[in-house]
């Protein structure tokens, strides 16, 4: 029931207005704040004292009187409707409808801030999840229930890759299989693409989006997450799906949580963040996982931008001690023209080895992964190498290491932004790569692997 209306406030401080006397007032609770002309803003609780609530207001505080303003506390937090029919369909920040289609019917309603799952309760992540691109299936694997985000920077083409793993990821077995899309402060020619590329693949009524745009007020950038991993945790757990939760950007969700701490006058800590950022995240990141007993899971990619590609700065630097793993994209490689242009050397999947090989993938996977990783990374010692000699200077050895690192390049990591690779096929090409390689440098694989899968 909502509880007394206060009409007054003692001090407006950007988004966050005063409330003197509202004794009964709980954390995170929802209010409504009454404006001139009948206009009704919602809020919700941040602080709480003897003397005065906190209140911070979604839509700003333009407007507000503080002497005629009237606060209603409703006496429950963000919630979110949930049914069956949310597929296909596409909500802002608050989860509030976008598309069209009306209201959500039947189901109920959610409380969006939930929790982290519980470690007794967790099963250990195995399941293979194909996603289409040869270097994240062979060299960094997705594993359901696992959370492994992507480490982008300005400029590189971590929406288009966001949209390909949305509309290409599939399970191996024939369970029931969804995606829920966040996107988190993006502008309003990037929501286009996402809603298009969704519908022109064919993949729309697989998908559950989330759009919060850049123009919108900053607390939904707090809450579009939240939402989007409640919408995620009722089709798992209660619906029986596996669900995979691929959220753009993270970064506008932490300069949204520093904007608005600096607001509260809250002390910041490095580079101005909270000092709180690393719980903030982990309490979002720590809701992927399996859960022992029930049936569904869900599996999160989140997606950052590191500020002036730096992989140390706070918001790549915190996401890589909680999650499983990254996968770093590279400037060089985009310049180069490649696409996607994923840095397999710096990129790594820490639960890949339960998820590949016999039973999941294919027999080889876990050798040819190996073999390209070494291969590979004598490629760059190589490279460095010429770079001082010239490559006329090389052994034929190196120069067959230069030749393996092109066609790495050229004919592994490069595909189609429409290309959907099975893994037989991504490993196949690999054993055609290393097949230019001298016998003698395939250390990880067995011979009985090199004379099944390289012709003299």
């Amino acid at each position: 029931m909502p509880q007394s209306e206060y009409i007054g406030i003692g001090q407006i401080n950007g988004p966050f207005i005063l409330v003197e006397g509202a004794t009964d007032a709980f954390y995170e609770e929802l209010v409504d704040v009454r404006i001139p002309g009948g206009k009704i803003r919602r809020g919700r609780v941040v602080s709480l004292s003897e003397k005065a609530t906190l209140v911070q207001v979604f839509a700003g505080t333009d407007s507000l009187i503080p002497s005629t303003t009237r606060v209603r506390f409703l006496g429950k937090t963000l919630e979110v409707q949930l049914s069956p029919a949310i597929m296909g369909r596409t909500f802002n920040g608050l989860g509030e409808p976008t598309d069209g289609c009306g209201p959500v019917f039947g189901g109920k309603r959610v409380d969006a801030n939930g929790m982290p799952l519980n470690p007794m309760a967790r099963q250990y992540p195995k399941d293979f999840i194909h996603t289409g691109i040869s270097a994240i299936d062979t060299l960094t694997t997705l594993i359901r229930g696992q959370k492994l985000p992507i480490f982008s920077g300005n400029g590189l083409p971590h929406n288009q890759l966001a949209v390909q793993i949305a509309t290409q990821a599939r399970l191996m077995s024939s369970e029931d299989f969804a995606v829920v899309f966040a996107g988190i402060g993006i502008k309003h020619d990037d929501a286009e693409f996402f809603t298009r590329e969704f519908s022109e693949k064919g993949r729309s009524n697989n998908i559950v989006t989330f759009l919060n745009l850049a123009d919108d007020p900053v607390i939904e950038r707090i809450a579009t997450p939240r939402m989007a991993l409640t919408a995620a945790e009722y089709m798992a757990y209660e619906l029986g799906m596996h669900v995979l939760v691929i959220i753009t950007d993270m970064t506008s969700y932490c300069e949204a949580l520093r904007e608005l701490g600096v607001a509260a006058g809250e002390v910041p800590s490095r580079k101005g963040y909270p000092a709180y950022l690393y719980s903030d995240l982990a309490s979002l990141y720590e809701r992927a996982g399996v859960v022992r007993g029930i049936n569904g899971s869900v599996t999160q990619i989140p997606i950052l931008s590191m500020p002036n590609d730096d992989i140390t700065h706070p918001i790549p630097d915190l996401t890589g001690f909680i999650t499983e793993g990254q996968i770093v994209l590279s400037r060089d490689l985009d310049a180069k023209g490649i696409y996607p242009p994923i840095d397999v050397l710096t990129s790594l999947s820490r639960l890949m080895k339960d998820g590949i090989g016999k039973g999941f993938t294919r027999d080889d996977h876990p050798g040819v992964a190996s073999q390209l990783f070494a291969s590979y990374s004598r490629v760059q010692d190589v490279r460095s190498l010429a770079g001082v000699v010239g490559e006329d200077e090389l052994s034929k050895t190196d120069k067959q290491s230069l030749t393996f690192g092109e066609f790495f390049e050229t004919r592994f990591l490069r595909q189609g932004k429409d290309e959907d690779r099975e893994i037989g096929l991504s490993l196949d090409t690999a054993w055609s790569l290393l097949g230019a390689l001298p016998k003698g440098d395939l250390t990880r694989v067995s011979l009985d692997e090199i004379r099944e899968h390289i012709k003299e």
